[in-house]
C-alpha cells in the first residue's frame, strides 16, 4: 500500500539520497555535486512510501520552485510521481503560492503538461540533460497583493 509522507529533510535524509542517487546518480549519471545543490534544508519535502520502502520523493521552495522529483525505476507509471506532485501542489496552495515552476527533464514533459503546467522558454542543457522551465498558475490573483 502506497502511503505519501511529508518531511523533514534532516529526519529523512537517507531515505530521501537513497531514491535520488537510485534515480539521479546512478541511472541517470548526473554528478552528486550538481544533484546536491544545498537547498534541502529549506525545501519542503515528500517521500512515498510502499508498505515500509521509500520509493519516490520530490521537493518544493518557498519560491514556488518544484524538483528532484525522483521515483524508483521498478515504480515508474503506476501513479507514483503523479502523489508526489500533488502532496507538492498542495502545500504550494496552502502556503498561498501563486504559481509553482519546475525545471523537467524534457522526455518527462508530457507528464507535467497532463498535470497543467505549461512550458516557458527553450530547451536547455543541465547535467548533459535536455531539459525545459514549465510552469503552473495555482491562483488567477497573487494572494499576497491582497
Amino acid at each position: 500500500m502506497l502511503k505519501i509522507q511529508i518531511v523533514d529533510y534532516n529526519d529523512y535524509y537517507e531515505q530521501i539520497r537513497n531514491i535520488r542517487d537510485d534515480v539521479f546518480v546512478r541511472e541517470q549519471k548526473v554528478s552528486q555535486s550538481i544533484e546536491v545543490d544545498g537547498l534541502d534544508p529549506e525545501a519542503t519535502h515528500s517521500i512515498v512510501f510502499d508498505e515500509n520502502k521509500e520509493i519516490g520523493t520530490g521537493r518544493i521552495l518557498k519560491d514556488g520552485h518544484i524538483g528532484r522529483i525522483a521515483v524508483k525505476k521498478q515504480y515508474r507509471g503506476k501513479g507514483v510521481g503523479k502523489i508526489i506532485m500533488e502532496s507538492l501542489l498542495d502545500i504550494a496552495k496552502a502556503n498561498q503560492i501563486p504559481e509553482v515552476w519546475l525545471s523537467s527533464q524534457y522526455h518527462a514533459k508530457g507528464f507535467y503538461e497532463k498535470l497543467g503546467f505549461i512550458e516557458t522558454g527553450d530547451v536547455y542543457q543541465e547535467a548533459g540533460i535536455d531539459h525545459i522551465k514549465m510552469k503552473k498558475k495555482l491562483y488567477k490573483y497573487s494572494l499576497q497583493a491582497i
